[in-house]
């Protein structure tokens, strides 16, 4: 497996990834993140912008009504039901966690609309947790790679977690989407991996 000489090469032709400007902030990463789903990066950043300068944390988010939270971050994709979701889960974190946003996979998959990579990512560019965060981009990367044979994200995780060296747990997620998101059609990333002799 060529890990060494994929993620030499995809840093250097790394491009910041949108997200990551709340990198070290829980708060902000976990509701960055499942703002995310199904939304461009663009679309995310600006309707996060807006709704951290009327919550800047989870308790001022907790006092917004779910009519408030739906119209700051209108137009993201599913924005009423992702504005349920930041309404339960803020309550949560206050009550439940006193505030703090959990710190491990089990806890953040329990929170409302939180799943396996929106709490990886968490863990991962929040916490500094080694976790492996498996969008579309690190999928199909992974698998034109033949690092996996997967058929869905979820497998894909479970196969990396096997044969990916941890010391890339952190930065995997990133790099990928930021080429992922450089060489959006197939081929065009085809054509990439094969002039950076990663695939033949």
């Amino acid at each position: 497996m060529n890990f060494r000489k994929v993620f030499l090469t995809f840093k250097k032709r790394y491009k910041e990834v949108p997200l990551e400007v709340f990198g070290n902030n829980p708060y902000k990463t976990l509701i960055s993140t499942l703002m995310s789903s199904r939304t461009n990066d663009d679309t995310t950043i600006k309707a996060a912008l807006k709704l951290f300068e009327k919550a800047p944390d989870i308790k001022r988010l907790a006092k917004l009504n779910t009519k408030e939270i739906e119209k700051l971050i209108y137009p993201v994709g599913f924005y009423r039901t992702k504005a349920k979701y930041l309404k339960k889960l803020a309550g949560t974190i206050v009550n439940k966690y006193k505030g703090k946003i959990p710190s491990t996979r089990e806890e953040l998959t329990k929170l409302p609309g939180v799943g396996r990579k929106t709490a990886n990512i968490v863990l991962n560019r929040a916490f500094k947790i080694p976790a492996i965060a498996v969008d579309t981009h690190v999928h199909r990367i992974s698998n034109l790679l033949k690092w996996v044979k997967t058929k869905n994200p979820e497998e894909t995780e479970k196969e990396l977690e096997k044969i990916l060296p941890k010391k890339y747990w952190k930065d995997i997620n990133r790099l990928f989407v930021s080429i992922g998101r450089q060489y959006r059609s197939k081929e065009k990333l085809i054509k990439f991996l094969k002039e950076e002799k990663l695939i033949q």
